[in-house]
């Protein structure tokens, strides 16, 4: 499969140079990217590439966003990066905690919108989920994110950045000068399942993770890191051979009659078009499977007939998959129901007999709001009945 054209939308993304004096935020920069800042302003060019390296170290490595604190630069060097350049993240407005541990932040970026980042402690790993829009385009219809509209697109910086704030609240920033790469990792996964659609800011969140990825920095490995899609088919391949992550698909229903409600861009790329572009992401990628998100909803896509139809799309097109099985998280006005356990469970039994891992997920953070579905800006919040959800949803 061959990368097709960059799918775009009419969102914008704010520029680089924050309103406070004109600097230049460091944060969400490439390394060419900041290599070709330090140069425009005033780094020779012979030295920039070194600078890069040593800037990026005190960024990424320890977690340090005062130039002064930057001690194997010179003074007079550290002084100038102060007058041009900023160390700059999103700022956390609040913080909630979940009686099982479940961390929700909102943070404020830039233009006073905010956005909601979770963090999952587990035994064997910590799991940050983030995001990449404020707001979605997609409405999905059992999605409170997708009850908002979208506002526009993350920048590289605000979406590294949430890494960064929970890196801050969980302390984990080794000790300038020091580099313990067989210490456990609180936060030690990155999903992007938070508000919004990752492929529709495709560059953005590229770049994002090309830093989290990068061994002189935070150095997590592309198998940490996975990226969830509603299916925008153009950039699938893009994504394998761009970022190499692994990859997760919220596909939720087994036609296309119940996808397009549940998922509507399934009018746009139906499931045969989105399987198709799939078969190929592993190879391409290096990926051992692909994930497929299930939520179950009562009476609208957990059948046993569902089951059979899930298991038979993804083995026709020779897809090493795992499927998640989400049990539904109720929010307030949610036009859909959470299926039974009884359901649930037998549903995941003829998947699992069909010879795929269905894992059924354990709901987290619920008290919080922090549960798969449920992320939504408070400022953006919008006030629909039910029966507004249920029309827009298709269902009234």
């Amino acid at each position: 499969m061959t990368a097709s054209a960059p799918v775009t939308q009419d969102v914008k993304t704010i520029p680089r140079k924050l309103p406070e004096g004109g600097k230049v935020n460091l944060v969400g920069l490439t390394r060419a990217a900041m290599r070709d800042a330090l140069i425009e302003h005033g780094a020779p060019e012979k030295q920039a590439k070194m600078r890069v390296n040593q800037i990026w170290q005190w960024i990424y490595q320890w977690g340090v966003r005062d130039f002064h604190e930057m001690t194997n630069l010179s003074k007079a060097y550290r002084a100038e990066l102060d007058e041009k350049f900023s160390v700059e993240i999103p700022e956390v407005v609040t913080k909630q905690v979940s009686t099982d541990g479940t961390r929700k932040y909102l943070v404020r970026i830039a233009g006073g919108h905010e956005v909601e980042v979770v963090y999952i402690p587990e035994e064997d790993r910590g799991t940050l989920c983030i995001s990449s829009q404020v707001g979605c385009t997609l409405t999905c219809s059992f999605c409170h994110t997708g009850t908002q509209k979208l506002v526009r697109n993350l920048t590289a910086a605000e979406i590294i950045g949430q890494v960064m704030v929970a890196r801050d609240d969980l302390d984990e920033w080794p000790v300038p000068g020091t580099r313990d790469t067989n210490a456990p990792r609180l936060l030690s996964n990155i999903v992007l399942m938070g508000m919004g659609e990752p492929l529709y800011n495709f560059e953005n969140v590229r770049d994002a993770m090309k830093i989290a990825m990068d061994p002189e920095g935070i150095q997590l490995s592309r198998r940490r890191i996975t990226l969830s899609t509603s299916g925008v088919v153009p950039e699938i391949a893009r994504t394998a051979e761009e970022i190499g992550c692994q990859l997760a698909i919220s596909f939720h229903a087994t036609t296309d009659d119940v996808r397009d409600v549940l998922v509507p861009i399934n009018k746009r790329w139906n499931i045969d078009t989105l399987l198709n572009a799939l078969a190929n992401y592993p190879k391409v990628s290096n990926s051992e499977r692909i994930t497929f998100e299930y939520v179950m909803l009562k009476g609208v896509n957990d059948t046993d007939d569902d089951a059979r139809r899930l298991v038979k799309q993804i083995k026709d097109h020779g897809i090493p998959a795992k499927i998640n099985l989400i049990p539904f998280n109720e929010w307030p006005g949610s036009p859909y129901e959470r299926s039974s356990n009884n359901r649930i469970h037998a549903f995941a039994e003829i998947v699992y007999k069909a010879g795929y891992s269905s894992p059924v997920r354990k709901p987290r953070g619920e008290d919080i709001m922090a549960a798969c579905g449920q992320l939504k800006s408070a400022t953006e919040r919008a006030r629909k009945s039910r029966k507004q959800i249920e029309a827009d949803a298709g269902l009234g």
